[in-house]
């Protein structure tokens, strides 16, 4: 097998033989006979693809997260690229564990390792109270949860829906309460860390499947708040943590979704709780943005219509200057590199 090429990369007249993850699969009705539409995927993005007849009855089932080498052409159709296929063959267990993993899933930015061990730093810093330290870390080493936390997304598609997507948004939302915690002192901020940095843990049972992500049928039963809580009971149990504590901690892990249409438990009734629901939201819609409009774009551009959302979205005109450019850290450091070259003429 020659190197993967990108979905993204791919034009009109291709001819192609490369390894690919079905993300759809329907059986449908035409005048020659019944045929696949597929989606298949990779790393880069998705490109619809036909099988026809009779090749197509070659194939009683397809079904989403099968990873297969695709064999065909790729071409234009009603402007949108199509891949046709001459031949399918599904991979092995074998076959499929051995495949580069970057190729054909999106991962974090950051390696998952390093967002994890930020965790932990700053359970370190900020969890005074014995039994809050206890509980966080009892469930960041646990040997079933750990390896599973590492690899998880926080969504199948609306935001951080890549393997260590989780964790990212878990640690944007801790980091987020703790500046609201430092300009609002009245918070009690050991019980607010705890609850960002778990409030999402039920999404490791919601969810399934790394090459593919799907719901489990616990997670569409229940969904991931219940689901946390049900998890995260042991570990409460066996924590010390004083009864009033444990109950506004669950409270905060029910209501983190705000109003009942988005699924929540409970509303927030609690100050923490207000401001855990804020920082997620806030992380969730931030995330969704970045997702859409990738770093480097300067003018003003649309979106289309995000039903989920009930509108459109813009990217707007960027003000000009050295504010908007790199992290906080590098706008801290570009007045003494400023300073710096001025000393040299």
């Amino acid at each position: 097998m020659t190197e993967h090429r990108n979905i993204n990369s791919l034009g009109a007249g291709d001819e192609i033989r490369d390894i690919y993850i079905i993300h759809t699969a329907s059986l449908q009705q035409s005048r020659n006979g019944p045929y696949w539409r597929l989606e298949l995927k990779d790393a880069s993005g998705l490109m619809e693809a036909k099988i026809w007849s009779p090749l197509s009855q070659s194939f009683p089932s397809l079904s989403p997260g099968q990873v297969v080498e695709a064999e065909g052409r790729v071409s234009l159709y009603r402007d949108q690229l199509q891949f046709t296929l001459d031949d399918l063959r599904i991979l092995t267990e074998e076959e499929t564990a051995a495949l580069p993993l970057n190729d054909y899933v999106k991962t974090s930015a950051r390696p998952a390792e390093d967002m994890l061990a930020d965790i932990e730093a700053l359970c370190d810093e900020v969890l005074t109270h014995r039994p809050w330290r206890k509980l966080l870390r009892s469930v960041l080493s646990d040997k079933r949860l750990r390896p599973l936390l590492l690899q998880a997304p926080a969504a199948r598609s609306v935001h951080h829906a890549y393997a260590g997507g989780l964790l990212e948004h878990l640690l944007s939302v801790a980091r987020l309460c703790m500046l609201m915690a430092d300009h609002y002192p009245e918070l009690d901020r050991q019980t607010l860390l705890a609850a960002a940095l778990l409030h999402d843990i039920g999404k490791i049972d919601e969810m399934h499947g790394l090459l593919d992500t799907d719901y489990t049928d616990e997670g569409k039963l229940l969904g991931h708040i219940v689901q946390g809580l049900i998890l995260l009971e042991p570990f409460l149990q066996k924590s010390g943590l004083e009864p009033e504590l444990v109950m506004h901690f669950k409270h905060l892990i029910a209501s983190h979704h705000g109003e009942p249409e988005y699924g929540t438990a409970r509303v927030p009734s609690t100050a923490e709780a207000f401001a855990l629901h804020c920082a997620d939201l806030l992380d969730a819609r931030l995330g969704q943005c970045r997702s859409l409009f990738p770093e480097g774009g300067e003018t003003m551009v649309w979106t289309p219509y995000i039903p989920l959302l009930g509108r459109a979205l813009c990217r707007a005109a960027r003000t000009p200057g050295i504010q908007n450019a790199g992290s906080s850290q590098d706008r801290k450091k570009a007045p003494l590199e400023k300073e710096r070259q001025c000393s040299l003429l």
